[in-house]
């Protein structure tokens, strides 16, 4: 078979991004040998691979730095209002790539690295993943910031800076081992410290109410020192920021509170305190109530709302002298996003700033408040819910803890009148939820404490109205909103699919890229049999090159003209690999029974990593990698099946595997998936879904048709009947011969031979207590499975449907959700004006 393209060479043949002027290939050679060698190489004589990334990283910054100062410039000078979305997680991937992209640099630094003999490539794949985010939440969030920037927003992104971001996975004897991810081990060359910046953030000490007001005292301080990211947005000329904080011990940490002469231990106490910045929690879903988790997040909000209150009250460039001091207008001036409940924390803060520090009498505060923060719900999930105890409050945040009794008090009177007597509601309302542990129900807190609260797709916003916050909803239903998320196009399609991009490009432009909704001219071509071809050649090329890079990184060989089939996300029950597993082990079961049957080729490929401490999404993981050694060492299966779990599933590798797939599976239990945004990366690159009436999976059929899709499975109200009625797996199990035989196989050893006995535990859960009900779907899922594999006999039907998705893969950019928060919730109008370059003065 042909050897695959790289990218480079398909982009000598074709460019989206117009032919590279020879001025810019020869400033790029230029500037990239001045940072060689006056930068990096300096007293060694030769060069590493990471030298030649470096040069290349900071000639490409060289050309943001000057359109970020112009960018800042410009918002101090027109004070728009300025929004800030606050995350714990940032999953921004690598950046080199994506900012030539957006920059419209890509083809010079290609052209320029081939001269100086070079592949790009290659300099591209040494940069770390910047993996500061667990999965959806975190990823959504970098997407966002990449519309926010393309749309002319002042818009903020406030995280921390973990030294450790996600772990690494390796896979030994099948289960997964975490390895720390050390990213910034060789420096990072995207941020820039901030240290004339650095803020104080205090912990514990207590409370004491004076005649002159209310005062935190004896506290321990911690400082935030930023590191400051530019976000470019798409050939614009636009540059926000990315602000990440990092944990430093002030200099007389421990060495003030007790001069006992042990300096040496109270230095390297300073860990202590350091640590807040040390490590991304690695759940994704789940909520561990640890201390340390708290710091995090009161550390992060501490520090925001000190900048974002520094920045109201000077707003002129390079000025910090207040020129504002009523805070009326600060709703005017600025939104705070919170994603999800972690950033929770600024609700009782900005009430600490006004009341206690800025002397804003309660009601006032407490209106500039809502006024300013808006909620984004992400999970359904019980116990995804951050639900704090008020004794670790107490201890950590007592004047935090006094706020929120102070909310919650005048909240309960105020439902108390509406709903007199009706003293369960009051309960279930109540932010702090009584028992033998009392805990702070961080949502009830975010939706009291907003002007609006939106979930993430349609079934998922009506979902939160009518069980989640169904009290809320009531009371209030005019704070209750729907946001489908999205995903950028700009990483999305145009950098990890760049066969596709041109394809599409040549057929319709390129205005797409900002305006998805372009993508719809792409129907009356779905009988083309010209642009069929066109499109499959890239897809089989994509395949071919996905191929190459498993032989070369798993030693795997695999069949490039087998379906792609594709099941990467965390490992989590409610997203049900399991059910993947029996349909592959069915299908096992099938070719064994009736080797000379003709079969449909597929490789299965899953990948996602497990939290650390979650044991049946280990055992899941480990299930997948057995089934593959039975599988693909069977040589009556020879490569009409090859089961790959895909190791250390990342952003970076997303980009690979994502334009290969064929089948995209989306299969969570209906009702339990937020949103998911990997269904629409895989909608946006020519891949077909199979999956539940969940998530954004009922939008894509609505844009798409549900004849386009392969849609399976238990419906909500289903599923809501399903548990009245009492979900009996082993009915299933009876009368289903095929599903009795898989469960069997997996429960006696089949797939582990040398011990029986380690799927027991799956097996056990899937048979009395599984509350994703994995054996209800089986039936549906394999007849659904029958007519992906009937329609992959005709290849060219089956491209007709890939081109119908993605012309209908529109209404998934992020562009499109940004523009939504921005009209219906943050007050501003989304901006086309190009901020001139820095080469051209400005007016």
């Amino acid at each position: 078979m042909a050897k695959p393209l790289t990218d480079s060479e398909k982009r000598k043949q074709i460019s989206v991004r117009g032919l590279a002027g020879l001025g810019d290939v020869a400033e790029v050679r230029k500037s990239f040998n001045r940072h060689l060698h006056f930068t990096l190489v300096k007293d060694r004589n030769v060069a590493t691979p990471r030298d030649y990334f470096f040069a290349l990283a900071h000639t490409v910054r060289d050309h943001l730095v000057g359109r970020w100062i112009r960018t800042q410039q410009h918002y101090y000078e027109r004070d728009p209002k300025r929004i800030y979305y606050l995350s714990l997680e940032f999953y921004m991937g690598r950046t080199l790539q994506n900012t030539m992209v957006n920059l419209g640099l890509q083809n010079a630094c290609d052209e320029a690295i081939y001269q100086l003999g070079l592949d790009l490539e290659e300099l591209e794949e040494i940069e770390e993943d910047a993996g500061l985010g667990n999965g959806g939440l975190g990823r959504l969030a970098a997407c966002f910031l990449d519309s926010m920037a393309t749309l002319g927003l002042a818009a903020y992104g406030y995280g921390i800076r973990y030294e450790f971001g996600i772990f690494n996975q390796k896979i030994v004897n099948g289960w997964q081992v975490e390895e720390a991810d050390d990213w910034l081990r060789y420096g990072n060359p995207w941020e820039k410290a901030r240290p004339e910046y650095m803020l104080p953030v205090h912990f514990y000490g207590r409370v004491e109410h004076t005649p002159d007001g209310v005062k935190w005292l004896d506290t321990q301080v911690v400082l935030a020192m930023p590191y400051d990211t530019p976000v470019p947005g798409y050939k614009n000329n636009t540059v926000n920021t990315m602000r990440l904080w990092s944990a430093k011990a002030p200099n007389d940490f421990k060495l003030q509170d007790f001069n006992v002469g042990d300096y040496i231990e109270a230095v390297l106490d300073r860990n202590l305190a350091e640590n807040i910045s040390r490590v991304l929690y690695p759940n994704d879903n789940f909520f561990e109530g640890k201390e340390l988790r708290l710091k995090q997040e009161y550390f992060v909000v501490a520090a925001t709302l000190q900048d974002i209150i520094r920045r109201f009250k000077s707003s002129k460039f390079g000025c910090r002298d207040p020129v504002r001091t009523c805070f009326e207008t600060f709703p005017d001036k600025v939104a705070i996003q919170l994603n999800d409940t972690h950033p929770a924390l600024s609700i009782p803060e900005l009430m600490r700033i006004l009341v206690d520090v800025e002397k804003v009498d309660w009601d006032k505060a407490w209106e500039i408040t809502k006024k300013t923060c808006a909620y984004t719900n992400h999970t359904v999930l019980p116990e995804a819910l951050e639900r704090w105890p008020v004794s670790m409050f107490e201890k950590l945040l007592p004047r935090h803890l006094e706020i929120i009794y102070a909310i919650n008090q005048r909240h309960l009177d105020h439902v108390a009148a509406l709903f007199p007597g009706d003293v369960d509601r009051l309960r279930r309302m109540s932010v702090i939820e009584e028992g033998d542990c009392k805990r702070i129900n961080m949502a009830h807190l975010c939706v009291i404490g907003s002007h609006a609260v939106n979930g993430v797709a349609r079934i998922h916003s009506e979902i939160v109205k009518q069980s989640v916050f169904k009290d809320f909803y009531e009371l209030e239903p005019e704070k209750f909103q729907n946001k489908t998320n999205g995903i950028t196009p700009r990483r999305w399609l145009l950098l990890c699919n760049p066969g596709l991009a041109d394809t599409i490009v040549e057929k319709i432009g390129e205005e797409f890229l900002t305006d998805l909704s372009q993508l719809k001219k792409l129907l009356p071509l779905v009988n083309d049999e010209v642009f069929i071809r066109d499109v499959a050649k890239v897809k089989q090329e994509n395949k071919l090159k996905f191929s190459a890079f498993l032989e070369k990184e798993y030693k795997v060989k695999i069949n490039p003209s087998s379906m792609f089939d594709v099941h990467v996300k965390r490992i989590h029950e409610y997203k049900r690999q399991l059910l993947n597993c029996l349909h592959v082990v069915t299908l096992y079961n099938r070719i064994k029974r009736d080797p000379a049957k003709a079969f449909v080729p597929r490789t299965v490929m899953i990948g996602g990593k497990a939290a650390p401490g979650y044991h049946m999404a280990k055992l899941i993981i480990k299930l997948v990698t057995s089934i593959g050694d039975v599988v693909n060492h069977d040589p009556v299966v020879g490569d009409r099946l090859k089961v790959i779990f895909l190791e250390n599933y990342r952003v970076s590798l997303a980009e690979k595997v994502i334009p290969a797939a064929d089948l995209s599976q989306q299969i969570s239990t209906a009702g339990t998936e937020a949103s998911g945004t990997g269904n629409m990366k895989f909608m946006l690159n020519g891949a077909l879904t199979i999956g539940t009436m969940d998530g954004a999976n009922v939008e894509m059929a609505e844009e798409a048709g549900a004849e386009n899709l392969f849609i399976f499975g238990l419906q909500v109200e289903d599923v809501e009947a399903l548990d009245r009625k009492g979900y009996n797996a082993r009915e299933y199990y009876d009368h289903l011969p095929e599903l009795k035989q898989a469960v069997d196989q997996i429960s006696s050893g089949f797939f582990s031979p040398k011990e029986p006995n380690c799927f027991k535990d799956i097996v056990n859960m899937l048979m009395h207590h599984d509350r994703f009900k994995v054996f209800a779907d089986y039936e549906a899922y394999m007849q659904c499975q029958a007519q992906v594999d009937q329609l992959y006999r005709n290849p060219k039907e089956w491209t007709k449907k890939v081109i119908r998705n993605i012309a209908c893969s529109g209404k998934f950019s992020s562009d499109r959700t940004i523009t939504e928060y921005a009209r219906e919730i943050w007050g501003v109008e989304p901006s086309d004006l190009q901020i001139p370059p820095p080469n051209i003065p400005r007016d």
